[in-house]
């Protein structure tokens, strides 16, 4: 099992739960981060800090399509071990439903 962030995280990128991975598998895109499926340890130490809710367990039913969002952009996105400052319209696009289609970038962040 992983946890796998989900498209809460877009345009919000809140970045609390990079301060306590215990073994730095957050990756950072332009709007959203993820953690790297075979890095995490199952911990679940994020989950609960997450203020948008955007980290789940994989064992939740219907994350298939977030654990290949997660796996596949962990593979080209550059590592994060620090808290960033979220977007400053990060609290505008907290409970917006839709932001996959709408909003999301495969591009990296600044790392």
């Amino acid at each position: 099992m992983t946890y796998v962030v989900t498209e809460a995280c877009i345009k919000c990128k809140y970045m609390d739960c990079v301060e306590v991975c215990p073994v730095d598998c957050f990756y950072e895109g332009e709007n959203m981060l993820v953690i790297h499926p075979d890095e995490c340890i199952d911990c679940g130490v994020c989950e609960p800090e997450c203020p948008a809710e955007a980290i789940l367990p994989d064992s939740e039913s219907n994350l298939d399509k977030w654990l290949e969002v997660n796996a596949k952009y962990a593979a080209e996105w550059p590592n994060i071990t620090r808290k960033g400052e979220p977007p400053a319209d990060a609290d505008e696009f907290k409970d917006v439903p839709g932001k996959f289609e709408k909003y999301f970038s495969s591009e990296p962040g600044k790392g």
